[in-house]
């Protein structure tokens, strides 16, 4: 198998918070040599470039003119974000709402990934105010790559290249999770990455293995647990290990607490996630394991739709 990205889409709204997006981009661009679209979106409800066009309207009584001065302005200041850089880029600039805008241009670009930064909101906070991550990451229709701002608000140089030197796949050997390894494999054999597959058992699906009973005795629990061990060695094709280090690991509790954990305990630099979808009560009150874990990560997460190509 062979993972080949042609173009990426990098979102960006100029902050500090969003270089650290920009860092990633140009690094697998580079990697994969590939196109890196970089995209800044006028949100015409609440972007501070909307006082440019009031005051330019003001100024010279005509809106297309005004709203041509400021998109020209916004693509020299993302040509600049990237100068120096030995990759092949061009500035995306549109009007509209964030989510709708970076999914159409995705489309019409055909790229094979969205990279984009997220704040991380959680409780009441990302109930009120959204989520813009989430909610791009169930209509972009693309793997998205979300890259979570330090809590010391440091940024990565533009010019230091970021690495995934260890890969973690989230296993539970559903459709979804499928098409996520294959991605986690394709990155992990470009970059000759270490590839960890974890699978977490959640004690109330696989009650019999914590809970003794008659006829369930302790050698069926292992039993059980060899089987599952089994499936995730068997996931990777043995030529894997002529690449790179696999690994496997069985985990037990809440699926997003123990991945997290297993990310920090393991120095894992990436999080590949299935996006299982959700209907909108659910979401709201209780959110998917690949939410959870984008807003508590400690590296980035790439969420993988159950629709997107195999790699």
């Amino acid at each position: 198998m062979k993972f080949q990205p042609k173009s990426f889409i990098c979102t960006t709204d100029f902050s500090d918070f969003s270089k650290n997006a920009i860092s990633y981009g140009i690094a697998l661009a580079k990697e994969f040599r590939a196109k890196l679209y970089l995209c800044y979106i006028i949100d015409e409800l609440s972007d501070p470039w909307m006082n440019v066009f009031y005051a330019d309207t003001q100024l010279h009584r005509d809106y297309d003119e005004a709203k041509t001065r400021a998109m020209d302005e916004i693509q020299q200041d993302l040509k600049q974000l990237i100068v120096d850089q030995a990759i092949d880029s061009e500035p995306l600039i549109a009007m509209g709402n964030p989510v709708e805008e970076i999914t159409r241009m995705a489309h019409e670009k055909k790229v094979d990934m969205v990279i984009s930064a997220s704040h991380g909101w959680s409780g009441m906070k990302r109930v009120v105010l959204g989520s813009f991550t989430k909610r791009l990451m169930r209509k972009v229709g693309c793997p998205l790559l979300v890259v979570r701002g330090s809590e010391d608000g440091a940024v990565i140089p533009l010019e230091k290249e970021p690495r995934f030197q260890r890969i973690l796949v989230g296993c539970d050997f559903s459709e979804n999770s499928n098409v996520a390894f294959q991605y986690g494999l394709g990155f992990a054999q470009q970059l000759q990455a270490e590839l960890h597959l974890a699978h977490v058992i959640k004690p109330y699906v696989y009650r019999d293995m914590f809970e003794p009973q008659i006829n369930i005795g302790e050698k069926n629990q292992q039993d059980m647990q060899k089987v599952l061990e089994e499936e995730l060695s068997n996931m990777a094709p043995k030529e894997v290990l002529n690449w790179c280090t696999l690994k496997t690991a069985l985990l037990a509790g809440q699926p997003y607490k123990e991945l997290i954990k297993y990310a920090l305990f393991q120095k894992i630099d990436l999080i590949v996630l299935g996006v299982r979808g959700y209907s909108i009560v659910e979401d709201l009150f209780v959110g998917s394991t690949t939410d959870r874990v984008i807003r508590m990560a400690p590296c980035p997460v790439l969420s993988v739709p159950s629709i997107a190509q195999d790699a």
